[in-house]
């Protein structure tokens, strides 16, 4: 029996953020079943290379705030999305690409580092030198990642991700996904409680031990 739980997000995505820690209760609990891993990059806003309006600054705050009130995931407002500011989620995709390619665990912590680092701490995290460090942080060797980071394979395999969610026509994240002897089975697209995904993905764990 093949069995995988794959986590298809955006390491800049705001409910992804706020997913985060039922993401992690998630992945322990598909860990102690002995389901591997495998984290998907979905390319929430890339490619545009203009800066952020003002207008759009302000609806991104909002989006945020709710966040923050349906998940009680901490947001730094002060100095966020700074004036010029590029929301380009693609370098921190790469990140993740490049971290899983390197040291498959390494990737779920760089994961969390990101998230908290543009959230929480407001660090412009489309930067290679602050992926560099955060990679290194992660447990990835720093010399190594940066010479892959900006290498064309790994902007291939970031894409491929890309291609791969756009042609499920997975349109939001967070979205998990359980797959067994690949077959795919949808267990969230969107925020949802940890009260309602681990029952859930309970089942579906029971399962793929039967067959």
């Amino acid at each position: 029996m093949s069995a995988r739980l794959l986590y298809v997000m955006d390491p800049m995505c705001s409910w992804c953020w706020g997913f985060a820690p039922v993401a992690k209760a998630l992945v322990e609990q598909a860990q102690a079943a002995g389901v591997e891993l495998h984290l998907v990059v979905g390319g929430l806003r890339t490619g545009s290379g203009a800066a952020l309006e003002p207008t759009t600054r302000r609806y991104i705050f909002e989006h945020w705030q709710a966040v923050a009130e349906a998940t009680g995931q901490p947001f730094k407002f002060e100095g966020a999305l700074p004036e010029g500011f590029v929301y380009d989620t693609e370098p921190a995709c790469r990140a993740i690409v490049t971290a899983r390619s390197l040291a498959p665990d390494c990737a779920w912590t760089l994961l969390g580092l990101i998230q908290h680092a543009f959230y929480v701490e407001g660090r412009d995290v489309t930067r290679a030198d602050v992926l560099v460090e955060l990679a290194e942080k992660a447990g990835v060797p720093r010399i190594e990642f940066a010479a892959l980071f900006d290498r064309a394979d790994q902007h291939e395999a970031t894409l491929a991700d890309f291609n791969w969610v756009q042609d499920l026509g997975i349109a939001g994240f967070p979205t998990l996904l359980a797959e067994r002897n690949g077959q795919l089975a949808l267990l969230t697209n969107g925020y949802q409680p940890l009260s309602e995904l681990s029952p859930l993905l309970g089942r579906w764990l029971e399962r793929a031990a039967c067959v």
